[in-house]
């Protein structure tokens, strides 16, 4: 990455922060800056017409009408933050330091890019008014009579929005079945061997859960899958992943990943291109503490990142803060309060912690540093990953030991009755 640059502030006005994208990581980034001490002028801009919202009560309260909406409670004139909505962002001129937009060119001296990301949608639906996404707040109004006429809904994919727009669709008295193309659900976060055990939460919970299937085709009134099978649908619900939103910054200058798309920034969330700062969805980050880039779609890292975001460009220090976070997310689904953190990957060692048939449990992923660190299934291992079903205690004292870089004891580890904080070698 390039060193940044100093901001071309003219001596005769106030120099300004330019945060794209009025999410999570947006507005964060912008009441950070305040915090941090930034006396120049911030401008927000957001594409929807909405006040900004926070986005996990749209697949519970705001889908079920518990609530109208989630806006977040800041007051951004007072803390100067000058918020245009309704405003679509189309190009980044690092040259110029302008971002465009749909109502005209915007300058800057910092810029800050939090677009977030967008759902994958399922090929062939696009315009289809029965076939829906839960990504916006338009999304989950539009699905509300939906669930409120009780209607037969076909849920594509069993990730973790699929599944928590399930659990809302059953407390709706609907009729639910959900397709997943991979042969257990949550096939992107979790190995089989542990997501295997989630499969009953379906049926507990009235859901037909069909794996190792795809979609084949849509048409009104019902879905058929590539095995033949007709099901029968008033509205299709797809919820097969997101990609970062960054087509906009084509021909910028900015850095972005071939494998997903994502803007490609350093361990202080600078872009490659001088002033510009990403952050959120829409950004990878080095990780020293796991050894390799992680993107990281889950609201932890939209409201951690722009603290370093924010650190970086109020303080303007030539070496400014890292960011590596233990990455952490929730779930509620089917009556169960999910929660993860950490990275883990295919080589770590899997530790369960109780039943995983039972209400709560755990598991957890040990890693051998080569160093002595991991000697056997009577040895230590190194904690970098932590799943825990109903079980907070073992959440919270797993997160600081994977922060702290821990070694754990595996037979006291597996001991569900044993502290994990009491299971330190």
């Amino acid at each position: 990455m390039s060193e940044q640059s100093k901001s071309p502030q003219d001596p005769d006005r106030t120099p300004r922060v330019v945060i794209v994208g009025a999410g999570m990581a947006g507005v964060q980034t912008a009441v950070a800056l305040r915090e941090q001490g930034w006396r120049g002028a911030i401008a927000l801009l957001g594409d929807e017409p909405h006040q900004p919202y926070d986005r996990p009560p749209l697949s519970k309260a705001v889908l079920l009408g518990k609530a109208d909406g989630s806006a977040f409670d800041i007051d951004f004139a007072s803390l100067g933050i000058d918020l245009h909505l309704g405003r679509r962002v189309t190009a980044l001129r690092p040259e110029e330091h302008l971002v465009e937009t749909d109502r005209g060119p915007v300058r800057y001296d910092y810029a800050v890019l939090a677009t977030g990301a967008e759902p994958i949608r399922l090929p062939g639906s696009e315009g289809r008014p029965d076939v829906h996404l839960l990504r916006t707040l338009d999304d989950a109004e539009r699905l509300r009579p939906v669930l409120a006429a009780q209607h037969r809904i076909v849920v594509v994919g069993a990730g973790w929005i699929g599944a928590e727009f399930a659990t809302a669709a059953r407390e709706a008295g609907c009729e639910v079945t959900v397709v997943e193309a991979a042969d257990h659900p949550l096939a992107g976060a979790l190995p089989a061997e542990v997501a295997g055990h989630m499969t009953g939460w379906y049926a507990d919970a009235g859901a037909d859960l069909r794996t190792g299937v795809r979609v084949d085709s849509v048409a009104p009134g019902a879905v058929t899958l590539a095995d033949g099978t007709a099901l029968p649908a008033d509205a299709v619900v797809v919820g097969i992943g997101a990609r970062p939103a960054t087509g906009w910054l084509a021909g910028s200058g900015v850095a972005l990943s071939t494998t997903d798309g994502s803007v490609l920034a350093d361990e202080r969330l600078r872009t490659s291109v001088p002033d510009v700062y990403a952050v959120g969805d829409c950004a990878s980050f080095p990780s020293a503490r796991y050894g390799t880039r992680l993107l990281v779609h889950h609201w932890d890292n939209a409201l951690q990142g722009p603290r370093t975001v924010a650190e970086n460009i109020a303080r303007g220090a030539a070496e400014g803060v890292r960011y590596d976070p233990v990455p952490y997310f929730w779930s509620e689904q089917f009556g169960r309060f999910v929660q993860y953190a950490g990275h883990h990957g295919d080589a770590d060692e899997l530790v369960w912690r109780g039943d995983p048939t039972g209400a709560a449990w755990s598991v957890l992923w040990l890693r051998g540093d080569g160093d002595g660190d991991g000697d056997g299934a009577g040895g230590a291992g190194r904690l970098v990953a932590l799943l825990a079903v109903g079980r907070p205690r073992d959440l919270a004292q797993g997160r600081r030991l994977i922060e702290r870089g821990a070694l754990l004891d595996r037979e006291r580890a597996a001991d569900a009755a044993v502290p994990l904080k009491s299971a330190v070698r």
